[in-house]
């Protein structure tokens, strides 16, 4: 089995399909937000992808898409002078202005984000916010009668970009192989926490500037060392942004079942049983991994 070949094949079966209704649908969001905010006509300034997509991690299959907004500083200041949870009238102001362009679309304000969910299953969650000095960003949060919260997204993006460039691109190309397993095995993990876990093994791992020729023993090592995390730990750190990441439930044990299968996997390529390597690799990953 040519192992390189495979492996780049999968990771192909994993690249997003629909990035022009992504794009046209965002920039859509974009420019009605524009209009109403900033008086401009613009389809990209203001805004940007956070989440997976932000981060290059985001995979087929997938339907959410994080999208934040930037907004004039005396918004802020119109909203945060309210007696009671300026943070929810915030909110929908923004959804009736995407209301206002998708009036058949379900569009609801949730929170801390409005959620445009479209009919073919896609789904733009928009984050109103306001750009700090410091780079941060602060968002309304509605809940609890309403508060300002701090993200810090760029922050996250920058930290897996270089990483993943130190590492000839392997980071990137891990948490999308991760992702696929999450979804194959009903993994119970977080997007930013699979981000976050091969963001801190990668680091470490000995051929991570090595090419597709390794990706059977990134595979490996990777879940071997997910099996080993230690199971009394819910928290994490976000790369970049430092912002705690909270386990959903037990990895611990999927892992270590696939790190067995991905032995067996390894095991029947050296033993030119190619069709059977490919099974096992397909047991972990899902239909996404060519036969």
């Amino acid at each position: 089995m040519d192992v390189g070949a495979v492996f780049s094949t999968f990771l192909g079966n994993l690249t997003i399909a629909n990035i022009t209704t992504i794009s046209a649908r965002s920039g859509a969001i974009t420019k009605r937000l524009n209009k109403d905010f900033y008086a401009t006509e613009s389809e990209t300034a203001h805004s940007f992808y956070a989440g997976s997509y932000g981060r290059n991690t985001k995979i087929k299959g997938s339907s959410d898409l994080d999208l934040v907004y930037v907004l004039p500083y005396e918004t802020y200041v119109l909203y945060n002078s309210y007696s009671t949870n300026g943070q929810s009238a915030l909110l929908q102001s923004v959804r009736n202005s995407i209301l206002s362009l998708y009036s058949s679309t379900a569009i609801k304000a949730d929170g801390q984000i409005i959620e445009v969910s479209f009919g073919d299953g896609m789904k733009i969650e928009v984050l109103p916010a306001f750009l700090n000095d410091n780079g941060t960003y602060t968002h309304p949060n509605s809940n609890d009668g309403g508060k300002w919260a701090v993200t810090d997204p760029k922050a996250e993006i920058e930290a897996i970009r270089k990483r993943n460039d130190a590492c000839n691109k392997n980071l990137i190309k891990l948490a999308r192989m991760a992702r696929a397993w999450r979804s194959t095995w009903a993994v119970p993990i977080s997007g930013i926490l699979v981000d976050t876990l091969a963001y801190q093994f990668i680091e470490n791992w000995p051929y991570r500037d090595k090419s597709f020729l390794y990706y059977d023993w990134l595979s490996r090592d990777f879940f071997k060392w997910m099996s080993e995390q230690d199971e009394s730990q819910d928290w994490w750190r976000a790369p970049g942004s430092g912002r705690y990441v909270y386990g959903k439930g037990l990895f611990q044990y999927k892992a270590k079942r696939c790190y067995n299968i991905s032995v067996e996997a390894i095991d029947n390529a050296g033993k030119s049983q190619d069709w059977a390597a490919k099974n096992k690799w397909r047991e972990i990953y899902g239909s996404s991994f060519p036969d």
